[in-house]
């Protein structure tokens, strides 16, 4: 993608967990990410449940629930949409 090629975030597919979550790391930090990012096991259990493609932003609320759902990113993520729903997710706890 041109995006990574102009960031410098191009990296071989890993090989294992840990090549994952180097690769991980790198690209949050490379890209200044700044909320708190997991990693999906190396089948991507968690990626087919969500059918998170094109990529989405997901809130889970306190209870296991959807609280948000982004439209397809990277360009549908919307930070005072993420913004507003993690105060409403927050005010109900």
């Amino acid at each position: 993608m041109q995006s990574n090629i102009k960031d410098k975030v191009v990296f071989a597919s890993p090989k294992s967990e840990e090549e994952r979550a180097l690769v991980a790391g790198a690209c949050v930090r490379k890209l200044g990410i700044q909320f708190p990012a997991v990693l999906d096991e190396f089948g991507n259990s968690t990626e087919r449940q969500y059918t998170a493609w094109p990529d989405r932003l997901y809130l889970i609320d306190a209870t296991g629930r959807v609280a948000y759902k982004s439209k397809p990113g990277p360009f549908g993520f919307q930070a005072q949409e993420l913004k507003t729903a993690l105060a409403r997710v927050v005010e109900v706890h």
